[in-house]
Formats: C-alpha cells, sequence, structure tokens
C-alpha cells in the first residue's frame, strides 16, 4: 500500500471500525499456527532467543557464546541462512490441518525478530532475501485455501522495539551496518512491555507498512496482534483497522488483540494461555501452545501436550463461546516432530466422531457442570461441556464412568438447563450404533451409555426434542 496519509494527522474514528466477528469464525471454533523463524535454529529455551541471547548472564547468552561464539562475531543475524527450510512443505502443512480439524490457520507472519515470513518489498529482512528463500506466508495461503482452510496472519512486530537492546556493548545489534536487521540502537528500558520511550513515528510507519502489505499480498481471512500492541500510536492502529475493514472490503476478515491494545467493538478479544471461566455473551479467542513447557517454537527435547488436554480445553472453551488457536512449531527445517503430529492427528480423530458437537455450535444456557476447577487439566466423567446447533443439545462428558451411567444435573427437570425432555425426545451417544437408556428426573438426568466406548478422551451424548 502506498499511504496518502503520510503527511497527515488522522483523527481515529473507532466507531467506523467496529466489527463483529464473521460467522465462519464463530462457526470455526479451531485453528493452528505455527512459530517458526530464526529462533527455530538454536531451538534453545524458547522463541525469545533472539532477545535473550543478547542480554549477559541468562541461561540464552551462555549457551550462545558456548555454541556459537561472541555476541560480536556471531549474532541474531547470523542464524538466518542455517534456517533452511530444507522440507518446507506448504501442501503438507495444509494437510496436517486438515487432519488435526483445525478450520483456519497460518504460520506466524512476522514475529518480534524483524524477520518477515513473506515476500515483502518493505522489509528486505525476510524469508526470500535470506534462510529458506521462499515466500512462506504466500504458500500457506495458497495451499491452506485450497484445503478450504480459512487464512490467518499473525503479527507481533511491535516487541521489536527495543527488542534486540543489549547489555553486551561489543554486540552485533550497536553496529550501525547491522540497523536493517535490528533497527536501531535504543535505550535499554525500550525492551520494558510499556517503555518510558514510546515507539518514534519511524517504527509505526514501518510497523503498519508491514501489516499493509500483508493485506494487499494476501487478503487475510483473520490478522492475530499480539500483546504490546498499545505502544504503537493510536493512529496507525486506526489506520490498520480502517484499511482491513473499510478500504480494501474486508467485510468477514476479523482483527483479533490482546487486553486493551484495541477499543472494544473493533475485532475478537484474544487471551493468551488462558480462558473465561464463565460463558460470555460475545465471541472471543484463547491462543495457546501444544508444547508443553514454556515455548511457543522448536526446542531441543520438546515435550507436549496430551490429546486429552487439548481436547477438553477445546470443548470448554467452545462451551463458553470462545474459539482455540493452537501453536506447534516446526523445526528449522519445516518439518514437524512425530510427537507433535501424533497429538493432532488424535484431536482430528475425535473431532471427526465429535464434531458435530463444536463446529457450528453456540453457547447452550449453560456452560459448564461438575467438580474440577475451569483451568483443572483433570477432568472425570463428572465434569461436563454444554453446546447446542439446530434445536439439539450436546452434553459432552470428559470421561467415561466406571459404571456406565452418566449423571447430569444439570439437564434435570428442575436442573439450570431448563430441559425438558418426554417421550418424543431422542438421546444418543455420538460415535455410537448403540441405544442408550435414559431417566429424566427432578434433579439429574441419568443415562446408562453401552459398554463399547466410541472414542477416546471425551463422549457426547446428542439430545433432541427437548423442550427448554
Amino acid at each position: 500500500m502506498s499511504e496518502n496519509t503520510e503527511n497527515k494527522t488522522i483523527t481515529p474514528e473507532w466507531s467506523r471500525v467496529m466489527q463483529e466477528a464473521p460467522k465462519w469464525f464463530r462457526d470455526a471454533k479451531f485453528g493452528l499456527f505455527f512459530h517458526w523463524g530464526p529462533y527455530s535454529v538454536p531451538a534453545y529455551q524458547n522463541e525469545w532467543y533472539s532477545r535473550k541471547m543478547y542480554t549477559r548472564g541468562l541461561k540464552q547468552n551462555i549457551y550462545h557464546e558456548k555454541t556459537f561464539g561472541t555476541l560480536h562475531d556471531f549474532g541474531y543475524k547470523d542464524f538466518y541462512d542455517m534456517m533452511d527450510g530444507g522440507k518446507f512443505d506448504a501442501d503438507a502443512w495444509a494437510d496436517l490441518v486438515v487432519r488435526s480439524g483445525a478450520r483456519y490457520a497460518g504460520p506466524v507472519t512476522e514475529h518480534c525478530d524483524n524477520f518477515s515470513m513473506w515476500d515483502s518489498r518493505v522489509n528486505p529482512v525476510n524469508s526470500v532475501n535470506y534462510g529458506p528463500h521462499r515466500d512462506i506466508t504466500g504458500e500457506c495461503a495458497e495451499a491452506f485455501r485450497k484445503r478450504g482452510i480459512k487464512f490467518i496472519s499473525t503479527f507481533h512486530h511491535q516487541w521489536l522495539w527495543g527488542w534486540f537492546m543489549s547489555t553486551d556493548s561489543e554486540a552485533d545489534v550497536y553496529d550501525p551496518a547491522n540497523e536493517k536487521f535490528y533497527g536501531p540502537a535504543l535505550p535499554l528500558e525500550t525492551n520494558r512491555y510499556i517503555p518510558y520511550r514510546y515507539p518514534d513515528e519511524k517504527f509505526c510507519k514501518m510497523w503498519r507498512e508491514k501489516v499493509f502489505e500483508v493485506i494487499d499480498k494476501y487478503q487475510p481471512d483473520a490478522i492475530y496482534f499480539d500483546s504490546r500492541t498499545c505502544i504503537i500510536d493510536e493512529e496507525s492502529r486506526f489506520l490498520i483497522a480502517d484499511y482491513y475493514y473499510n478500504k480494501t472490503g474486508h467485510k468477514d476478515g476479523i482483527i483479533t488483540y490482546k487486553k486493551e491494545d484495541f477499543p472494544k467493538g473493533i475485532g475478537v478479544f484474544d487471551i493468551e494461555c488462558g480462558r473465561f471461566s464463565e460463558q460470555k455473551p460475545f465471541p472471543w479467542q484463547s491462543d495457546d501452545h501444544l508444547e508443553d513447557s514454556n515455548t511457543w517454537c522448536m526446542v531441543q527435547e520438546p515435550k507436549y501436550k496430551s490429546a486429552a488436554t487439548i481436547i477438553h480445553q477445546l470443548c470448554d472453551i467452545v462451551a463458553k463461546n470462545g474459539c482455540l488457536l493452537l501453536n506447534a512449531g516446526p523445526y528449522a527445517d519445516g518439518s514437524f516432530h512425530p510427537e507433535a503430529v501424533k497429538v493432532l492427528y488424535e484431536i482430528g480423530d475425535w473431532l471427526s466422531v465429535n464434531g458435530e458437537a463444536i463446529y457450528e455450535t453456540r453457547p447452550f444456557r449453560v456452560a459448564a457442570e461438575g467438580p474440577a476447577d475451569v483451568q483443572s487439566d483433570i477432568l472425570t466423567s463428572r465434569d461436563f461441556r454444554f453446546t447446542q446447533k439446530d434445536g439439539v443439545v450436546y452434553g459432552i462428558a470428559m470421561g467415561w464412568p466406571e459404571d456406565n451411567t452418566l449423571r447430569i444435573r444439570t439437564l434435570g427437570r428442575k436442573g439450570p438447563g431448563k430441559l425438558a425432555l418426554d417421550e418424543n425426545s431422542r438421546l444418543s451417544l455420538v460415535g455410537s450404533s448403540s441405544p442408550v437408556s435414559w431417566v429424566q428426573e427432578e434433579e439429574v438426568l441419568i443415562i446408562s451409555l453401552p459398554d463399547e466406548k466410541p472414542c477416546m478422551h471425551a463422549y457426547v451424548v446428542r439430545i433432541e426434542g427437548g423442550q427448554s
């Protein structure tokens, strides 16, 4: 985009860019994104390696100097061409997304490290000029859309303000010749979450030009902004929303944002690694990582959460009117760890059986029942989540009862679900051809299940014909 507002002062009119979540987003429920960048080369600790390697005494710094050399002789830029992407295959990534059951997906478009994962004319530090020498964003957008996957672009580049500032005065980030890689030298305090010195106009202009370029080249169906976007001037944030929604006609597009980085109502509110304890009247999103440690990227000896953990998390989020955007980080060569693939396949297997209780659903009047804490990973057959669609209510049990009998108090005749069942009501176990018997008492709905489980991890009862 060539900005015609460059020398003008814009007064943000946020009422012009109010946008409700489109139907496709509300229906999708589950997405994937992929943290992949030069930080995937050292694969040490997490994706903040690019920043922490420059702070003397931190684990990343000690490891870096022992493994690669001093910060003067070997800086972050020297990882670029080690990220060769030799096994990257956008079609294989699309296959993985489809197999996982995710309905929207995309690679991290730019992390905090000034490395653009697209064919950029705005930023010479990109995946076409360095590393894989390929347009990762473009290839994924094309491959994903061929498979019916909505495409999301995620931006984290507001973090670049102060990101690389080092406690080592000899670090390569202070060499003026490297400014294109790391940005200008700034006071150390600019790497604080909310710095005293906010980004200048030059930085904000580059920040928005990158987003404009991605919108123009790839027309993302959703744009995700990481936290700290609040440090970008209000005019720039408004110009992005106005351009995306109004000037380029993305009437089905949506922006997701964190905290109070954008005004309420201009997109979908996102919670990082968390969720609401109660059902919300508005659609929202939780982004979290498959990795079972404090990382969003590939690391040495990675560990992954179980499929049961993710499935339970997804059911809880969907019951509360949210979507789950799950991260999986590939190796530097663009391939995925076999265990990550295995878990994603297992999630997809569950959704292939039970997806009718997830996709296109809306919240039931009660979201949850059970003794477990809302954020607990230890859920049992006494814990339930509820959704509904087209007059059908779904009760999702988070475990299989030892006596093959579910007892759902929410759906008793006097329960908060206010569901009245009669002889015309039909109850079935999704994925099973065996009949179930049931009785609705005043305080509880009792359902006798067959002996054979139709799947693993969580079990869905389909309830038709209940009057509420």
